[in-house]
């Protein structure tokens, strides 16, 4: 049976006893119920994973005893960023929690001109802290102990002016990064790139519900993106992402 695994941003060594954090402790005692004597795996982002038993468990805090660190990864070689166009609450929690599963390294949410959803100010960075929380739950689920990052919200010609500068600013005259961007009319599909082996990084767009326009497109394009098609189906924005990752988890991957 698979232990309980809780994400605890702290110091934790072997051999000692710490208190969970609060939060922690609630999903412990009160929604799992664990009791004294139950182990449980801990993990603070930083490598690896920590064997515990709990000493108590109560309203008042969990105790746990840390038995020993196990040096285990299940990061995958091919690293991801996802910069995904904002779509309507759980379309976007699920895009986050399943990308996590397939193990994409960074979220970028990003706000496009047909993007449904509109966030700026206090609302955009507490739909960030949100999608964060998301994130950390799929790692737990997922056996993750490298917990990927989400990136603050940014507009599609900000962020893709970066992306243009940072290609710029490169000494090499290729990027290290497979920038693709996911289109209805696109000519190219993956089997296209099947014989890259050298692809180690990538950079996936994808676009909203209402897609890009055809300017957001071209900009992408001078931007260094590939237009890239999925079969000769058109997906919804929450396929389109997962499909392209697990195909490309697939090509240079761990499947």
């Amino acid at each position: 049976m698979t232990l309980p695994r809780f994400y605890c941003p702290i110091e934790i060594l072997a051999g000692q006893t710490l208190e969970l954090p609060s939060a922690v402790a609630h999903h412990a005692a009160r929604v799992l119920r664990l009791e004294a004597g139950d182990e449980v795996v801990l993990f603070n982002g930083d490598g690896g994973e920590f064997t515990c038993v709990i000493l108590r468990a109560s309203k008042q805090g969990v105790d746990v005893v840390v038995e020993r660190h196990v040096q285990v990864e299940r990061e995958s070689p091919l690293t991801i960023l996802l910069a995904q166009a904002v779509c309507m609450g759980e379309k976007m929690d699920w895009i986050v929690q399943k990308a996590v599963e397939l193990g994409v390294t960074r979220i970028q949410p990003l706000i496009t001109k047909q993007s449904v959803v509109r966030l700026g100010g206090e609302r955009g960075e507490k739909r960030v802290s949100h999608l964060q929380k998301v994130v950390i739950s799929a790692c737990e689920q997922c056996g993750r102990n490298h917990v990927p990052e989400v990136l603050p919200l940014a507009t599609l010609r900000n962020w893709l002016g970066r992306q243009t500068e940072a290609r710029r600013m490169s000494s090499d005259s290729l990027s290290p990064d497979a920038c693709f961007m996911l289109s209805p009319f696109a000519t190219k599909g993956l089997r296209d790139f099947k014989h890259s082996s050298n692809i180690g990084s990538i950079i996936l767009l994808v676009g909203p519900e209402g897609g890009f326009t055809q300017d957001e497109e071209a900009a992408a394009m001078v931007a260094g993106f590939i237009p890239l098609r999925l079969g000769h189906r058109i997906l919804r924005t929450e396929s389109a992402a997962l499909a392209a990752v697990g195909a490309m988890q697939a090509l240079w991957g761990d499947y």
